[in-house]
């Protein structure tokens, strides 16, 4: 018992909770990610993803441990595939374009909506130098960049990435069946541009912008919200 308690004693506490919000921020982008993959495909007639489970908001029918860790670690990571037949869709490169689509977009409305959520909470941080306060805003801060580095990342036009089904929409028909039949040796090359570090830069650039770009037009409810409270 005396070995556990000095254990204890050697933790530093803050940042385990935070290590903590960090991975359920996580779960929500990517389970809210591949949730909304699965309805926009659904709306788009392939109930492919609704018999699979997959259109829920249960991380643990999405996560991918891999995808979590590099996540967690590097602020761009993924999750098992929502499972989508294109041959459900009216027009199947079309309906496949937006499904992928639905993906990033997602992420840069939830990082939107933590952008906002965090300018309020701060403010109580400051204001009523509240314990809750700063918890919420320490995980809408980790919901805001790890959301718009999803939406980032995952718009480069690289397979199995969403950004390259939609420009593979683009092509014609025999060239599009023909990327995507070697869609899966995309994810090689994927892993060799990130643990090489090529991607760094781009990423966190583009990142960053639209964090920028978000919390310049998130500023303006925020700001609303608080002059209300008041």
């Amino acid at each position: 018992m005396d070995s556990f308690i000095a254990w204890l004693k050697q933790l530093q506490f803050d940042g385990v909770w935070q290590t903590a919000l960090l991975v359920c921020a996580s779960l929500l982008c990517i389970t809210f990610h591949e949730a909304c993959h699965g309805l926009v495909a659904y709306w788009l007639g392939d109930r492919t993803a609704k018999n699979a489970g997959r259109l829920t908001l249960n991380p643990i029918k999405h996560v991918d441990i891999g995808g979590l860790l590099m996540m967690a670690l590097f602020r761009f990571g993924w999750a098992k595939p929502v499972p989508v037949d294109m041959r459900n869709f009216r027009h199947p490169k079309q309906g496949m374009a937006l499904t992928a689509l639905a993906g990033p977009v997602s992420n840069v409305l939830l990082a939107y909506v933590a952008v906002v959520l965090e300018s309020v909470s701060w403010c109580f941080v400051v204001t009523a130098q509240s314990r809750v306060a700063e918890v919420l805003d320490w995980f809408f801060y980790y919901v805001a960049i790890i959301s718009a580095g999803l939406a980032v990342f995952n718009l480069f036009p690289i397979p199995p990435l969403d950004g390259s089904k939609v420009v593979f929409s683009l092509l014609p028909d025999e060239l599009y069946l023909k990327l995507m039949r070697y869609e899966r040796f995309g994810m090689l090359l994927l892993m060799v541009l990130l643990l090489t570090g090529v991607l760094d830069t781009p990423l966190v650039f583009l990142r960053n912008g639209l964090l920028d770009g978000l919390q310049a037009v998130g500023s303006w409810p925020a700001g609303l919200f608080l002059k209300f409270y008041r």
